[in-house]
């Protein structure tokens, strides 16, 4: 792996215990919290939610609201010095948008592990990312995966 470019690392996060842990190899892969590009990705919001038809909530009050914790959850597992991207739309299309934006070297991503009918009914993330990743993709498989 000693020819794998990483001068930019993007790494998505929902931040669960994979995230975290593909966080912490994208950072020390990059060698440098700074080279690595971390981003979230926000379902789109149902027209007809009730917070969305009182106004109440809004892309842009849920994204400042991730990217506050967001800024702690980097810290706290050192990254602090990370580059931080919320959006908002498929998790897959946006990761590689992303990617693709920063020129980036690799993806480092978790993959959840689920198999079969549960598989195909909630989709991948990781194999979307895969497919379509303009870069090299590290997916981290879960050790507990079902």
């Amino acid at each position: 792996m000693s020819n794998l470019k990483r001068e930019k690392v993007v790494v998505p996060v929902d931040f669960s215990e994979e995230s975290q842990n593909a966080l912490s190899v994208a950072v020390e892969m990059a060698g440098d919290a700074t080279k690595v590009h971390v981003i979230h990705v926000l379902p789109p919001l149902e027209a007809i939610s009730p917070a969305v038809v009182w106004g109440e909530l809004s892309d842009d009050t849920r994204k400042a609201s991730v990217k506050e914790y967001a800024t702690q959850f980097l810290l706290d597992h050192g990254a602090g010095g990370a580059n931080l991207e919320v959006r908002v739309g498929s998790p897959g299309h946006e990761i590689t948008t992303y990617a693709n934006e920063v020129e980036a070297d690799l993806i480092v991503i978790s993959s959840h592990g689920y198999h079969g009918i549960k598989r195909m009914l909630l989709g991948s993330v990781a194999e979307s990312v895969i497919r379509h990743a303009h870069c090299a993709v590290l997916v981290l498989r879960r050790q507990d995966a079902e």
